[in-house]
Order: structure tokens, then C-alpha cells, then sequence
């Protein structure tokens, strides 16, 4: 039964893996063409989001210890990216940038789409751990980030300026450091319950 969990678990990180790959190269593409922080934004999301589903892959058939530690490294890479999304956008209000409104909705909606498809996806596994818990974040933090972009788009093409576009990277950003925060609470509070579990063993043995 365990072996089947992580068979199907394994499988739809696999899918998961590859849907995000795949997003980052087209946020990057459409982001260098369209000029857009709020999409290279979101291509770092789906990078970082990539190394995370890695090292889960890597961990899932492995000790409750392996997987904490690799939830702990999924919320820090999440924090270091939301820093670098920050960052981007101080240089692009500090030297200017030109947005294409139409690009950044389009992309947007089909990134939508695919994450919504990644969320379903991990809804559907049973008993989720930490590691899982953590990819479902990423999955509806970018879902809701490509919410975003569809709106900036908008209003960078009614008004003509790119402030929308440096205001959803920053959100974005914010999303992402939460979304790393509360994966560090959650593999804190597996590793809280794990040594209770242990201390409760020991005392009835004793």
C-alpha cells in the first residue's frame, strides 16, 4: 500500500515537475520579449518551484527527517527568490521599463490554466506529507499570482505605463515569502510532533 502511495505520489510530482519547467522557460521568453517583472517574476517562481518538486522527488522515499529537511530547503528557496523578484523590480523602477499589456494577459491566462491543473493534481493524492503540502502551496501561490499579471496586463495597456507591472512583481514577492514561511512553520511543527511521538514511545517502554 505504501509503495502504491509512493508510486502515485512520485508519478504526479513527475507531471508537476515537467508543467513547471516549462512554465518558467515560456515566463522567461515572454518576459525578456514583453519587458515584464511581474512575468520574469513568475518564470523565477516556477524555477525555484522546479528545484523544490526536484528535491521532493528525491526525498519521497526516504525518512520523516530527509523530508522535513527538504520542506525546510523548499520554504528558504522561496524567501531567496521572493528577495530576487524584489530586487528586479527596484531595477526596473530605477531604470525604467516598457511592458506589453496583451503579452503579460496572455501568458498569465495559460499559466492559470496549468496550475490550476497542478493544483488538481495534488488535491487528488491521499494523506499528503510535508513535501506535498508544500508543492500544493506553490501551485495555488502561482495560480494566484497569475491572477495577478492578468489584471497588471490590463491596466498596463489602458494606461499606458508600467507601474501595474512593478506593483504584481512585488505582490508576487510577498506571496512568495509567505507561502516559504509557512512551509518552514509546517515542517517545524512535523518536526515538534515527531519528537513528541518519540518521547511518548520512550515513556511506555519505561
Amino acid at each position: 500500500m505504501a509503495e502504491q502511495k509512493n508510486a502515485s505520489e512520485r508519478r504526479t510530482l513527475w507531471i508537476v515537475l515537467g508543467l513547471n519547467i516549462g512554465l518558467a522557460i515560456a515566463f522567461f521568453a515572454s518576459g525578456a520579449f514583453g519587458d515584464s517583472s511581474a512575468l520574469i517574476a513568475n518564470g523565477l517562481d516556477n524555477l525555484s518551484d522546479s528545484f523544490v518538486y526536484a528535491i521532493s522527488l528525491f526525498a519521497l522515499s526516504r525518512s520523516a527527517t530527509w523530508k522535513r529537511g527538504a520542506a525546510n530547503v523548499s520554504g528558504g528557496l522561496l524567501i531567496l527568490f521572493a528577495l530576487g523578484i524584489l530586487y528586479d523590480a527596484w531595477r526596473r523602477y530605477v531604470g525604467g521599463s516598457d511592458p506589453i499589456g496583451t503579452i503579460m494577459i496572455i501568458m498569465a491566462l495559460v499559466a492559470a490554466a496549468i496550475n490550476a491543473l497542478c493544483v488538481w493534481l495534488l488535491a487528488r493524492l491521499r494523506d499528503p506529507d510535508v513535501n506535498i503540502r508544500a508543492a500544493n502551496t506553490f501551485s495555488w501561490n502561482d495560480f494566484a499570482a497569475n491572477l495577478g499579471i492578468v489584471a497588471a496586463g490590463g491596466l498596463v495597456a489602458w494606461l499606458g505605463t508600467n507601474w501595474p507591472d512593478l506593483v504584481v512583481g512585488v505582490i508576487v514577492a510577498g506571496i512568495a515569502a509567505w507561502g516559504g514561511v509557512g512551509i518552514l512553520k509546517d515542517a517545524h511543527g512535523e518536526h515538534h510532533k515527531a519528537k513528541h511521538n518519540d518521547d511518548q514511545v520512550t515513556k511506555d517502554m519505561t
